[in-house]
């Protein structure tokens, strides 16, 4: 994590405000590739642990002066985005090096990009880059009558490339006949509620296209189950650490001092990523691919349970 400032502040929506965060020095920041995300500490939850939540990059991530977020305001959220709305001008704020799992595929004929409400950020930075690169896209962006952050860039960005609907069916009028004739070796890209991503790729897979060029990014884990007790050993020393129902399993080795490197703490972001031993895993994390979960050699920590009594980590 690194220490930068907060350089302009800007309201797109009522609920949406965009932020530039800066090197307090004026220095440039590192590159990152388009759809990466960042890590901002959010101070404290309501048990006094640090809050880390990731927001998406909007800008193209060439040898960037900042790192530009826009973070819709959630009232009944967990408490992040109410302490990126209540930071101030010149106010600094820790911050991870970008990261992604949600690439532009360079080898791509064609690219189809799908944004829902403030699904848009990182559909918002693919855009960039595939203008600046003179690659052939076009947006697909849905949103609430009155809604629709950075819409005007994108208009501006796009052209005739960008098409806005005011709710599902305008959507679904265009965008199902586009999923039937886009050119062979087009990858398509969606980002947005859980329901929009899981409709874009079911109608996706049933007009034929292959799972490898269907690409999607989450916002992060909903309120999860509290899940069944389990107990998690650890291989290298033969502890063995006792996961109450409704503590997360990090949590549980944390209390009992093991150490698990991690940052967003909310299944995206992998940094807590930890080899299975043994023992069958409930996968819940945005981060592994299905045939990883289907590997079952690694686990997700801050999300994820044992998928029985116990599991063994090579820890």
């Amino acid at each position: 994590m690194t220490m930068l400032v907060v350089g302009s502040l800007a309201d797109l929506t009522d609920d949406v405000r965009h932020l530039r965060l800066v090197d307090p020095a004026g220095a440039a920041l590192p590159s990152y590739a388009p759809g990466s995300h960042v890590v901002l500490a959010c101070g404290f939850g309501a048990d006094g642990r640090p809050r880390r939540n990731s927001y998406s990059l909007t800008g193209s991530g060439v040898e960037p002066g900042a790192y530009s977020i826009s973070v819709r305001r959630d009232d009944a959220g967990r408490g992040g985005s109410l302490y990126i709305h209540a930071l101030s001008l010149g106010e600094s704020v820790e911050v991870s090096r970008p990261r992604s799992a949600f690439a532009p595929v360079s080898t791509a004929r064609h690219h189809v990009l799908v944004a829902g409400g403030i699904g848009v950020t990182p559909i918002l930075s693919h855009a960039r880059a595939a203008a600046r690169w003179g690659r052939s896209f076009e947006v697909h962006y849905v949103f609430r009558d009155g809604d629709g952050p950075h819409l005007d860039d994108l208009g501006r960005l796009c052209g005739n490339r960008l098409r806005a609907y005011r709710g599902a069916d305008e959507l679904w009028s265009a965008l199902g006949p586009a999923l039937l004739d886009r050119p062979l070796g087009t990858h398509l890209y969606t980002c947005g509620p859980a329901p929009l991503i899981d409709e874009v790729s079911r109608r996706a897979r049933a007009a034929g296209w292959p799972p490898q060029r269907i690409h999607h990014e989450h916002f992060g884990i909903a309120d999860l189950d509290p899940g069944t007790a389990f107990t998690v050993r650890l291989r290298r020393t033969g502890v063995d650490v006792d996961v109450p129902s409704g503590t997360s399993m990090i949590d549980a080795l944390e209390r009992r001092g093991v150490a698990v490197p991690s940052l967003c703490r909310q299944g995206v972001c992998g940094e807590c990523r930890v080899p299975v031993a043994a023992g069958a895993v409930a996968h819940r994390d945005l981060y592994l691919t299905d045939d990883e979960k289907a590997a079952g050699d690694c686990v997700m920590p801050c999300v994820s349970r044992a998928g029985g009594p116990r599991s063994e980590l090579e820890l």
